[in-house]
């Protein structure tokens, strides 16, 4: 299923007279007046629907995108791989997604290559489920046991395998770990399946479990991993410089939504955003959205620095998925999110 929201919102600011003002340390475009003829439409094609992208939910909802002239279309991918085919086809604008996606597209000689411009998420999102409740797990109790795990290449997975060698775990010696079960679909397999001891979920599939209590969050890896560039903002380099007014807009947006993030409660982000997750209790979001929370998973400003983007390319190499090193100026332009936190 595809989940598209289409946004009316008034004229592009960047096109005449630009007025910024300051929020929370960031600089803003005003909203005007100038009439719905002059917006601009921007398909955003994004990884997965998930509540761990609470601040891009939070610009949408809030009008924020409006305010900076977009007419923003939503577009659910359901993987990487899916979401860069979008963009490098021109079905979609902008991508969200793991960043480790542009750079096989480098590494594999694509020419209009997608460029990263704002990271989201500063942790992985995704948690640990066991089929019992088990409040003194350790890594080391995954030895001989069978997880449903990610797709070989996707961040879930590579991130889940750089934890265990971080806790002195083989991901392919000392445990199982299938793949064999599409992005989505692991919940449901756990459920209904018993050949698996673990699962790797994000939310909301994770509390969905546990509410079934077909299974227990006995570990964040997100904590366990520390701070991972997970998700970024990426649009193919020849769009970036041929329309950089729409992509300073929107990096004014999602930094609204980053600010509001930062400067509320879990309870009030779950309301601001419930309208995305209509299947989902507003209590059940407040719980999600507090895991997030606490575990400090978004950034307070966009900015993909170059230590994150070193961190990434270790993880990829780790888990034999760098084709070769790639210059972190070439596929990463702070412009944008500098411009939007001053």
């Amino acid at each position: 299923m595809k989940r598209k929201l289409i946004r009316k919102g008034v004229s592009l600011l960047l096109l005449a007279g630009m007025v910024l003002s300051v929020l929370i340390g960031c600089e803003k475009g005003e909203k005007t007046d100038a009439g719905a003829e002059k917006r601009i439409s921007v398909t955003l094609n994004e990884v997965a629907h998930s509540i761990f992208y609470a601040p891009m939910y939070v610009a949408i909802e809030e009008g924020y995108f409006e305010e900076q002239g977009i007419d923003l279309t939503l577009v659910t991918g359901f993987g990487a791989d899916k979401t860069m085919t979008a963009v490098l086809t021109r079905e979609a604008d902008i991508g969200f997604m793991g960043s480790e996606a542009t750079i096989y597209t480098y590494a594999g000689g694509t020419q209009d290559y997608a460029v990263n411009f704002a990271q989201l998420t500063q942790r992985a999102g995704n948690f640990l489920v066991a089929r019992e409740e088990m409040p003194d797990f350790d890594f080391s109790m995954l030895k001989g046991k069978t997880v449903l795990g990610g797709r070989a290449g996707g961040m879930p997975e590579m991130v889940f395998e750089y934890i265990l060698k971080k806790n002195g775990l083989d991901p392919k010696g000392d445990l199982t770990i299938d793949q064999s079960i599409d992005f989505g679909s692991t919940a449901a397999a756990f459920s209904g399946s018993d050949t698996a001891d673990f699962t790797v979920e994000f939310e909301p599939h994770a509390t969905a479990l546990e509410t079934k209590g077909d299974g227990y969050v006995v570990a964040s890896l997100g904590e366990a991993s520390g701070y991972v560039p997970y998700t970024a903002f990426s649009a193919r380099k020849s769009y970036i410089e041929e329309n950089p007014d729409v992509i300073q807009a929107f990096t004014y947006a999602l930094q609204m939504g980053m600010d509001y993030v930062n400067s509320h409660t879990p309870e009030e982000i779950a309301v601001v955003i419930a309208p995305q997750f209509e299947e989902t209790e507003v209590e059940t979001l407040e719980r999600i959205v507090k895991r997030y929370y606490d575990q400090d998973t978004w950034k307070t400003d966009l900015v993909f620095e170059e230590d994150a983007f070193i961190l990434l390319q270790n993880i990829l190499e780790e888990a034999g998925e760098l084709p070769e090193r790639v210059p972190y100026e070439a596929l990463v332009t702070t412009e944008f999110a500098e411009k939007a936190c001053r």
